[in-house]
């Protein structure tokens, strides 16, 4: 099998159809919030990015969305410049997942759906390959969250993310919710767990901070990383850090 290139990749959270980022995931905790998302990706995309990661957290928090057409119109725009894209936020149904893919997403990304039956992901691996499927775990305190990060699920990541790797999710995402928005750095304990506990790729995300927190996430074994708050506030420059990777 070919060796996997580390992947960098720029977040675009969509909220009220603005790109905003939350601390922690608390929706009314917004850090910053920028009006045109389609300008935000053309942006990354002119600094280098291979993938973009596209969450609707209307549709994570369970709420009506008005995001569709944008990530929709992030999705033509990275197809045209030959950028890879993974999904997230509200995929619940066959039908959700469906329309993402046929509408150029590359890994559509399941959370509380899959949590809540795990048998889905069966059913997505065997309709769409298992490298179109990517299930996010996002843990507090070493419990998995469900329903936008609002209820625990009283499981720990390594153990779920066996339970979708042997499912045939050919992905996972994980999210350590402690860290995530401060700025302070990873902590790695976690995921060394999880990236023991599975042989499929591990992207990481929460808390990455400097191109030192991407370094040590790299060397650790996981397959790539998320940036959010680090980026949208010039701690990271993405092209030095898809240089550093390299």
């Amino acid at each position: 099998m070919a060796l996997m290139r580390f992947e960098v990749i720029p977040a675009i959270d969509l909220k009220g159809g603005k790109c905003v980022q939350l601390v922690q995931g608390v929706k009314e905790d917004v850090l910053l919030s920028l009006d045109d998302p389609l300008e935000v990706a053309g942006m990354w995309i002119d600094e280098g990015a291979e993938t973009l990661h596209i969450i609707d957290l209307d549709g994570a928090f369970g709420e009506r969305s008005e995001n569709r057409r944008i990530v929709y119109d992030i999705l033509r725009l990275a197809g045209q410049k030959g950028v890879k894209t993974q999904v997230g936020g509200g995929i619940r149904t066959l039908k959700d997942a469906k329309g993402l893919l046929e509408r150029g997403a590359d890994r559509i990304i399941v959370a509380t759906a899959a949590l809540r039956n795990p048998d889905f992901i069966r059913i997505l691996v065997e309709r769409f390959a298992p490298e179109r499927v990517m299930v996010a775990l996002d843990a507090r305190s070493g419990e998995v969250q469900v329903e936008g990060w609002t209820r625990g699920s009283g499981r720990s990541p390594p153990e779920l993310a066996q339970l979708f790797e042997s499912l045939g999710a050919g992905w996972i995402l994980f999210t350590n919710i402690d860290v995530e928005g401060l700025m302070q750095g990873i902590i790695l304990d976690p995921i060394v767990e999880i990236l023991s506990a599975v042989n499929i790729p591990v992207l990481v995300a929460g808390g990455i901070t400097t191109l030192e927190d991407i370094d040590l996430v790299k060397h650790s074994g996981a397959s790539g990383v998320i940036l959010g708050s680090a980026l949208y506030r010039g701690k990271i420059s993405l092209v030095e850090a898809l240089k550093m990777v390299e």
